[in-house]
């Protein structure tokens, strides 16, 4: 497969990526190029702005829930029909697995795609230092994969006072630079950016900003850089574990809440309940009454159910169905924020008190601080979705906590091997706040969709 491909990267966060990455999407969207787009890393929230924002498809791709070859397997489903591809890196190129592993970076996730990196740089406030930067990350890419350099947050005229001297002294092209975008609001909240449909006018702005964008840097230039991506051999697909049921009334139902307050999925989670052989249903937990019917599972993701909390808990009728159906044993998926919606209350950091949906015995409140953070695998302590002795990746980013967190699964820290207790888990439900990326062991979700199967066969033997 030879595809155009490229690479955004930078020298730690915060440098411009996911602004840099969304007006050089617009700006080849705009050109007519059938462009698709993918996030290293777990982050949720960027990849809802190059779809949501932008409008295009774009997917998680993460060395350390995957490795390489499933990871290879992964960038290269469905991207036939697109002619460039575009990825935004995740903090530093080279901060991977607890800051010191090559996992998960992308520095890695480009060595696996045979990407070429175009380094964004924030340059504001600094002099000729920015080539000592820059020379440094040349220095250290071994593959030689990093093969421009965008320059951000400066001055025009100060542009093209340094682009002279980076390029002589590096022998690497600049390709252009970003003024600092004062009237673009992006703010962070926790982990990434705040979510796409809370930005008023974002995409008049991100027009406009990829406007300026096409007049600073050459695009021309990072199309050519893509074109010289290294051909890249696809792997052999695997074979779905079943076979597709056309006869959609033999297919399980599983409800996915998605809505303002629950909208953190990964698209290869979905893409796997899917080939299962699972139906996906969406419902809101704040707008509709009860769930999907029919409806053989339910799937409740992350998200900022604190932000909702009123209008979730003044949803009597959609609480009262969710707990119903916990306790006829309706298989249950929750994490992070779904987990918080399953408490008996929640309290926010103003100490209000929110009824929730009362399968979880216990309170959730906010800490006013990060709680966990990182990567972690997880393995059950009693085999419910997972093969006995079976792990399965995630990751965990969370201000609030639990009463009760569970102790049914155990949590193992990649790196250091620190051990926690986690979640709580029965025959048909999982729930706790890790944040699990099913590609990492297939199993769950196979295991998930067959025990939404036999919610579908006890509902056919009763009618």
């Amino acid at each position: 497969m030879n595809i155009k491909r490229i690479m955004i990267a930078a020298p730690k966060s915060g440098s411009g990526k996911t602004v840099i990455t969304c007006a050089l999407l617009q700006a080849l969207k705009n050109m007519g190029k059938q462009v698709v787009s993918y996030k290293c890393g777990p982050d949720y929230i960027d990849p809802m702005f190059h779809k949501k924002v932008i409008g295009i498809p774009s997917k998680n791709l993460d060395t350390f829930f995957t490795g390489e070859e499933q990871t290879k397997k992964l960038f290269c489903n469905g991207i036939s029909k697109y002619d460039t591809i575009v990825i935004e890196g995740v903090m530093g190129v080279f901060d991977g697995l607890g800051g010191v592993r090559e996992e998960g970076s992308s520095y890695h996730l480009a060595k696996v795609t045979k990407t070429p990196i175009v380094l964004a740089v924030d340059a504001k406030g600094m002099g000729r230092s920015v080539i000592a930067l820059i020379a440094g990350f040349l220095a250290y890419d071994t593959e030689h994969l990093i093969r421009g350099v965008i320059l951000n947050r400066i001055s025009k005229g100060y542009y093209e006072t340094i682009k002279p001297l980076i390029e002589k002294a590096l022998n690497i092209s600049v390709f252009g630079f970003v003024s600092e975008q004062k009237n673009l609001h992006m703010e962070s909240r926790h982990l990434g950016l705040v979510l796409p449909n809370e930005l008023q006018m974002i995409r008049e702005e991100l027009q406009i900003l990829s406007e300026s964008f096409c007049k600073t840097v050459s695009v021309p230039s990072l199309l050519t850089i893509a074109e010289c991506a290294e051909e890249l051999n696809i792997p052999k697909e695997d074979d779905c574990a079943f076979e597709k049921e056309t006869d959609t009334s033999k297919r399980p139902v599983i409800a996915v809440a998605k809505d303002e307050a629950f909208c953190f999925y990964y698209a290869d989670n979905l893409r796997l309940l899917k080939e299962y052989g699972a139906e996906i249903t969406y419902f809101s937990p704040m707008h509709d009454k009860k769930p999907p019917n029919p409806c053989h599972a339910i799937l409740l993701g992350g998200g900022y159910p604190e932000l909702y909390a009123k209008q979730l808990s003044e949803n009597k009728s959609m609480r009262t169905a969710i707990k119903h159906a916990a306790a006829k044993d309706m298989p249950i998926v929750a994490e992070c924020g779904g987990f918080l919606y399953l408490h008996d209350s929640l309290v926010d950091r103003e100490q209000n008190h929110y009824a929730m949906v009362g399968v979880v015995p216990a309170s959730c409140f906010d800490t006013g601080h990060l709680v966990r953070f990182g990567y972690i695998e997880l393995e059950e302590k009693q085999s419910c979705f997972l093969p006995k002795g079976k792990r399965i990746k995630g990751h965990e980013f969370h201000y609030y906590d639990s009463t009760d967190n569970g102790a049914d699964v155990l949590a193992i820290k990649p790196v250091t091997g620190k051990t926690y207790s986690c979640m709580i888990e029965t025959k048909n439900c999982w729930m706790g706040f890790p944040h699990l990326y099913y590609p990492s062991n297939p199993a769950f979700a196979e295991a998930f969709v067959d025990k939404a199967k036999k919610q579908l066969f006890i509902a056919n033997e009763k009618e």
